[in-house]
């Protein structure tokens, strides 16, 4: 439990007016004091995250929010936290003290439900009862720990209903790319971005997954691949490279030989491929001033030759010819503003949930601005990205 990943736990959040119960509802749910409970409003300021094992969903990550329903300066900060956190939310727990909803909380049911957010409504009331299920509402008492065992059941049943297909049935990242007993070949560079002592989290996760699907895995680095494709007997059925040297892979893999990226599996495998394959289209037709937002969900050091920050502006540059205005962002969550961008590049969002990228690129569609991934976008500019979706039938 404590070693999966965020991106890989089923995300829930905990929404409701200020004093609703829902810190008590998350310290119930886990069986430990999570978040600070107090009968002062707006007590929970920033989205609270605690992991836990939630038998038989497995791993989850509750997301406790600030309440809404203040007006002041900093209740209208704590909204804007509270909608952030919803756009990786993959379920949503509603919480209120009353069936009779006031004004801000219809709001909120309606923003839940343009977003498709599989929603549990349940009423928190300070009394001695059996939590119990009523209608479309759960019924019970945050603040009562010696009914924990019935809340926590009527709570994972809940869950369970409504828990989205791709959760509880995870699509393959490449497994299904080739059959069982199957060879596959990746590239693995060990250059300065490599992390001391390990690998990345996508090529982890190829590996993985592989395995999973009873294939075989040859990892090797770029200087080693030629010398292990002249002793293969057979040729692999699928090779798979870092983008920094998809060029090199494309040049020394015969036609015949299917090959991407990781970070193009991880597109498949944590959004919409097509969609994100679309939008590197727009990198042609690039004009001078054009503004490009580069997202960047994790707050990693960036080094000298950092991918987001220097090595695709660069190439961009470089290959468009175009006088381009770069700008960068770190987070789950896009601006709400994309006025005047003319392409986003998202990153291959190893450390961000499916939903969290999913809406990423729904926010771009909305805003009509075109979004790519590093992955795609340095295929593109290395002017191999035709080769490298041909495993996946692209229409």
């Amino acid at each position: 439990m404590q070693t999966t990943p965020k991106s890989l736990r089923l995300q829930i959040a905990i929404l409701g007016k200020v004093n609703a119960g829902k810190s008590s509802f998350l310290n119930l749910m886990t069986g430990q004091s999570v978040s600070i409970v107090s009968d002062v409003a707006g007590t929970t300021t920033d989205t609270v995250e605690k992991a836990q094992e939630f038998h038989p969903l497995g791993p989850v990550l509750w997301l406790d929010t600030a309440g809404f329903g203040d007006m002041s300066e900093l209740g209208q900060k704590r909204k804007q936290k509270m909608q952030d956190a919803l756009e990786r939310a993959d379920v949503a727990i509603f919480i209120s003290n009353s069936k009779i909803l006031e004004e801000p909380e219809k709001e909120l049911l309606a923003l839940l439900e343009s977003k498709k957010i599989p929603l549990i409504k349940v009423i928190n009331q300070n009394r001695d009862f059996e939590p119990y299920l009523k209608d479309d509402f759960i019924v019970l008492n945050a603040a009562d720990t010696s009914k924990r065992d019935a809340a926590v059941g009527l709570i994972q049943n809940a869950l369970l209903g409504i828990c989205p297909e791709d959760f509880l049935t995870p699509p393959a990242m490449l497994g299904d790319l080739v059959k069982a007993g199957g060879k596959v070949v990746m590239i693995v560079p060990i250059d300065a971005e490599a992390p001391k002592g390990r690998l990345i989290m996508p090529q982890v996760q190829a590996i993985r997954d592989c395995l999973d699907h009873r294939q075989t895995v040859i990892v090797c680095q770029e200087a080693n691949y030629l010398k292990i494709l002249e002793d293969l007997k057979t040729p692999p059925d699928l090779v798979v490279c870092d983008s920094q040297v998809v060029q090199f892979m494309v040049q020394n893999t015969p036609p015949s030989v299917k090959c991407t990226t990781f970070s193009i599996l991880m597109a498949r495998l944590k959004g919409d491929l097509e969609a994100l394959a679309k939008g590197a289209k727009a990198i042609k037709d690039l004009k001078d001033g054009d503004k490009i937002l580069i997202s960047e969900s994790c707050t990693h050091h960036a080094i000298k030759d950092d991918i987001g920050t220097i090595k695709i502006p660069n190439l961009m540059l470089k290959k468009t010819g175009k006088n381009l205005i770069f700008e960068h962002i770190a987070g789950c969550a896009l601006p709400y503003d994309l006025k005047g961008y003319r392409l986003i590049i998202q990153c291959g969002g190893c450390t961000q949930n499916r939903k969290a990228i999913l809406s990423k690129i729904a926010t771009a569609e909305q805003s009509g601005v075109p979004i790519t991934n590093y992955g795609i976008c340095l295929s593109a500019l290395n002017g191999v990205l035709d080769r490298v979706l041909e495993p996946f039938n692209l229409n």
